[in-house]
């Protein structure tokens, strides 16, 4: 295991770092990176941008707005969260499992005193609040996991900056934003800066995987890379915004694997445009599917026929053909 080492706070970098590191670096084995971002709020890589955020508070406090890779909802970063990346070789079969990367993060934390535990679908809480919500994107062979975790962030920027959606408060019985996060920091048996925790935690990380600790430093040919990957991707306003389309029919439902939001502009009883958004996790981009559904009928035959030629389950983790079918028709 190596732990790619980043000093960098910009959003835009740090993305795309993930990204090369997934798709372009060369290396044997897993990799670990812990990293921080400037004040930004990072938007799933399925969800409308515009409709995840207050965008006159963004704009009035100079909030960097970038989106992700992977699925899942929109977190708020600052330099009081530390972020973790998995990357790893297993592929497939550690697809889904997630609980499995946040053990490390658990045992450091129940070392230092805080009850944390595994919960819901990609959460990790202590005494059922959140602090850290994680995500996964899978390309070829390998997989990208990564995570938050609230040491001594802003809540209250937290509240004002993410526009979370009512049924998702309801859903979880919770009246608030301020009420469902927690800062990790309170909980801890002694006081810690999050520079100490940060090596503790990279140490507790080798240790749980049994390896030796080796770290990689990016080279001046690593970093013209990201650079570039950054300027034609995550600094674009067509990546981290883009254009919801104009539609004539939208379905909303929440499930046990997150949100769906489906628009489609009907014409004459035929689907001409078509835009899934949401906090869903999936190995294959929904768009994909999207574009199946142009120019089919607007009817559940038609639709349910299309659904039995592709494989469903990879575009959605936890919710099923006949589920979406039901939030489409009924």
């Amino acid at each position: 295991m190596i732990r790619i080492q980043n000093k960098s706070t910009d959003p835009h970098f740090n993305l795309a770092l993930e990204e090369y590191a997934l798709k372009n670096m060369n290396i044997d084995d897993s990799i670990i990176i812990l990293w921080q971002n400037e004040p930004s709020v990072i938007v799933g890589r399925n969800q409308n941008t515009i409709e995840e955020i207050n965008n006159r508070f963004i704009k009035d406090n100079n909030i960097n707005v970038v989106r992700r890779l992977s699925g899942g909802g929109a977190v708020y970063h600052d330099l009081g969260n530390l972020n973790f990346t998995f990357i790893t070789n297993r592929g497939r079969e550690s697809t889904k499992n997630f609980e499995s990367f946040t053990r490390p993060v658990i045992e450091t934390l129940k070392q230092l005193g805080a009850p944390a535990e595994f919960s819901g679908r990609n959460d990790i809480t202590i005494d059922g609040k959140k602090f850290s919500g994680n995500a996964q994107y899978t390309y070829k062979n390998k997989l990208l996991h990564h995570g938050t975790i609230l040491f001594n962030s802003d809540l209250t920027v937290v509240q004002e900056a993410l526009n979370v959606q009512a049924d998702k408060i309801e859903s979880k019985g919770i009246k608030s934003v301020k009420s469902r996060v927690i800062n990790i920091l309170p909980y801890l048996n002694k006081p810690l800066a999050l520079k100490e925790f940060v090596e503790i935690l990279a140490n507790n990380m080798f240790t749980h995987y049994n390896q030796q600790p080796k770290e990689y430093t990016l080279t001046d040919k690593d970093i013209e890379a990201i650079q570039a990957l950054m300027d034609e991707r995550y600094k674009k306003w067509e990546w981290n915004f883009g254009e919801s389309p104009a539609f004539t029919i939208q379905k909303k439902r929440r499930f046990s694997g997150g949100s769906i939001d489906i628009r489609l502009n009907v014409k004459d009883g035929i689907i001409k445009d078509c835009k899934i958004f949401g906090d869903y996790f999936g190995e294959l981009d929904t768009n994909d599917l999207t574009n199946q559904m142009l120019n089919l009928k607007f009817n559940e035959a038609a639709i349910a026929t299309l659904l039995d030629k592709v494989e469903f389950s990879q575009y959605f983790t936890h919710i099923n053909r006949d589920e979406f079918l039901d939030c489409l028709f009924n």
